[in-house]
């Protein structure tokens, strides 16, 4: 199965982990396992008839609310800690009562009430998401940041085929990119960022028709595939990773589409590519953080919608000319610790100024805050020419993440004794649950707030 690693990768991956939230490697080591046990059981995927196999005595008003009740326990069970008690009241037949669950009616059928959504934001939940999951095929928002929830994306979200927004951000994931959102047919709005992926990132998540990819903060390595140009997304954002080699050259062809662009703090090297300069609709540009050398593009005049441009924290150099700092839309422009050696009199940061401009930390003569003379001579002695000038070598085919077979691993056992067992899973594997805890309040039933706009300020 894809998604299943072994049990070696999965317990070492997560506590890797472990030190960014407040769970303990012994319980991370717990989830952990007990998400392998119930992929083990069930080969990681679900037959089309399962939910016929599970026996409920309890009425419902179609099928449709029994499958997602079947889904709702199953992930009931796979919880190890709830301490804002939000899926404290999940149970009983009335799923459309549940908090974070949102029903409305079926797409397909008029005639019938079906869960819409979830939406657990903020529950600083720990535990995994199980296979049944998938059973929730009518549901258009599933999002689930600020948890800590740990492990992999189950397989069986290829099944939620109407899924629009998938936002899992800001919780324990590990493993390679979860292909299994390229498989979710209709699939617009995609947010893993702050988690433990890594690996590269498959070619194919750009040649899908996606508003927003946003996979910063994570462990992604490699090279930005070649098709990156391919995006339809207005947002993209792949910020504090590991990426190496050039800005693709394809860039330029996101020019209808692309609003944000932020790939500050990676591994870049090699120019700033001129196929930057046909983005003519792009309002923020982030480049700052990289190892971008040579001169700043005469292309960049062409973006008369910029509001923000930041290439600050590489190794650029030559001149700042004034076009690039008399863009009509520009608001922000940080140049600052390069190695710029020139600008031109409006690229001149001023108190009262229409734009905040930065330029400290470069070779700039007679300008407060500049590098060393012997800090300068090095660089500025050996100019880029990026007519010339090549990047990282790629290799000669694009890498795709496809994850490597793995061996079925052999059923484990725990490595912690939970307390005595106080009550028995209703799917899945039967493991002892984790401690009892003291139940609170169950909060009011809203949507917990989302968390706040992307803007370059989040990375840095």
């Amino acid at each position: 199965m894809e998604a299943r690693l072994s049990l070696a990768v999965l317990v070492v991956a997560v506590l890797a982990a472990a030190t960014v939230s407040a769970l303990s490697d012994t319980e991370a080591s717990y989830i952990a396992q007990r998400q392998l046990l119930s992929l083990e059981e069930s080969d990681g995927n679900l037959p089309e008839d399962f939910a016929f196999d599970i026996h409920v005595d309890v009425t419902f008003a179609n099928e449709r609310l029994r499958r997602a009740y079947v889904a709702f326990q199953a992930w009931r069970k796979a919880i190890y800690s709830d301490p804002k008690n939000f899926t404290g009241g999940w149970v009983g037949p009335d799923v459309c009562n549940y908090f974070g669950v949102t029903c409305a009616t079926a797409l397909d059928d008029p005639n019938v009430n079906v869960v819409a959504s979830v939406d657990l934001n903020g529950g600083d939940i720990a535990g995994y998401l199980p296979t049944e999951l998938g059973m929730l095929t009518d549901i258009a928002v599933f999002h689930i940041n600020s948890n800590r929830f740990c492990g992999i994306i189950p397989e069986t979200f290829s099944r939620l085929t109407i899924l629009h927004e998938f936002d899992v951000s800001n919780n324990r994931f590990v493993g390679g990119f979860p292909a299994v959102v390229l498989k979710i047919p209709v699939l617009k709005y995609v947010d893993i960022r702050f988690n433990n992926f890594d690996g590269e990132l498959p070619p194919g998540l750009f040649d899908k028709s996606f508003d927003a990819i946003v996979v910063n903060n994570n462990r992604f390595v490699g090279f930005i595939p070649e098709n990156f140009g391919n995006s339809t997304a207005s947002l993209v954002v792949l910020a504090n990773n590991q990426f190496v080699g050039c800005i693709p050259r394809s860039v330029g062809r996101m020019a209808d589409t692309l609003d944000e662009l932020m790939l500050l703090n990676n591994r870049l090297d090699g120019c700033i590519p001129p196929e930057l300069g046909e983005l003519v609709n792009t309002t923020v540009v982030d480049v700052s953080g990289n190892a971008l050398v040579g001169t700043l593009p005469d292309e960049l005049t062409n973006m008369t919608r910029l509001e923000q441009l930041d290439v600050s924290r590489n190794l650029l150099a030559g001149a700042v000319a004034e076009p690039v700092c008399k863009l009509p839309a520009l608001a922000k422009f940080s140049f600052a610790n390069n190695y710029f050696k020139e600008e031109a009199v409006a690229c001149v940061p001023t108190v009262d100024g229409e734009v905040a401009l930065d330029d400290l930390g470069n070779c700039l003569a007679g300008r407060p805050g500049q590098k060393t003379t012997l800090e300068c001579g090095p660089v500025l002695a050996r100019p880029v020419d990026c007519r010339t000038n090549v990047c990282s070598a790629r290799p000669s085919k694009p890498t795709s993440v496809t994850p490597t077979p793995v061996p079925k691993p052999l059923k484990p056992t725990p490595v912690i004794k939970p307390p005595t067992k106080t009550e028995t899973p209703l799917i899945g594997p039967q493991l002892p649950p984790p401690p009892p805890q003291k139940p609170e309040t169950p909060p009011p039933k809203a949507s917990a707030p989302e968390l706040g706009p992307i803007n370059a300020a989040h990375f840095k």
